[in-house]
């Protein structure tokens, strides 16, 4: 068996834990952008009554986003139905978006629960959706631990936040 190894990663997963350790009172990214008005500096694409899109401070590769339920729950199944279909909807939206800005060849899609899961955020669910383009490396290393990003986090925001009006 092979392994794949994603160090970079840790650095988002220590700011989660450090930011829970020191400051109990920490509210939680995802809680942060949806109160608050200042949508650039959450990475915030855009809001609905149930869910919010953000592009991933960390992101496997370009137009890498988070949709995540307006409710600060664990899992899906703590959501009403209402807003479990009111997320759902968001997710579709986005999926839409990513396919007409980026024109990609596939599409991951996927949540994970639980630290044992892989989540680095395990207490506000959200799914990640990531375009994919055939013979991309988008997602690992290329040399030297160093990753290739085709496009600035800015500039993916000014592509992606119009399309969500």
């Amino acid at each position: 068996m092979k392994r794949l190894w994603a160090p970079w990663r840790m650095t988002y997963i220590d700011e989660a834990v450090k930011g829970r350790t020191e400051d109990s009172s920490s509210e939680c990214f995802f809680c942060a952008a949806l109160d608050s008005t200042e949508h650039r500096r959450h990475l915030t694409v855009a809001r609905t009554s149930s869910a919010v899109v953000m592009l991933n401070k960390y992101p496997y590769g370009h137009g890498h986003l988070l949709v995540a339920p307006a409710q600060h729950v664990a899992r899906p199944d703590q959501l009403s139905d209402a807003d479990y279909d009111g997320l759902q909807h968001a997710v579709r939206h986005t999926a839409r978006v990513l396919w007409s800005a980026f024109q990609p060849e596939g599409m991951n899609i996927g949540m994970n629960l639980g630290r044992a899961a892989g989540a680095g955020v395990e207490d506000h669910c959200h799914w990640h959706l990531l375009p994919r383009w055939n013979g991309d490396t988008n997602f690992m290393p290329v040399v030297a631990e160093v990753k290739v990003m085709s496009e600035h986090l800015d500039a993916t925001f000014d592509r992606l936040q119009p399309l969500f009006a």
